[in-house]
């Protein structure tokens, strides 16, 4: 089976360092890249063709995880969102 392609999208780098952790002990799994803005996650979702891309709600740089996913989906329709938050 071919490992799922992963994006993690989070503005804190902690964050995204501890899912990563978390996600490369996974033989399922394979982290392609990691953005922390939703500008940054549309770019780098077009480049790496991601199946999931985990990302957090909130970010700054006027773009809001909620919108990066509307995007993210609409020109990757095979991918799918999880969505983070801490609220």
């Amino acid at each position: 089976m071919t490992p799922l392609r992963i994006l993690i999208v989070d503005d804190h780098a902690v964050v995204r360092a501890g899912l990563r952790a978390l996600l490369d002990q996974q033989p399922d799994f394979t982290v392609i890249g990691e953005a922390e803005s939703g500008i940054e996650a549309i770019r780098q979702a077009g480049a790496h063709q991601p199946d999931i891309v985990v990302m957090d709600i909130r970010m700054p740089g006027g773009l809001s995880g909620i919108e990066a996913c509307e995007q993210i989906v609409d020109k990757n329709p095979g991918c799918k969102v999880i969505m983070l938050t801490s609220y």
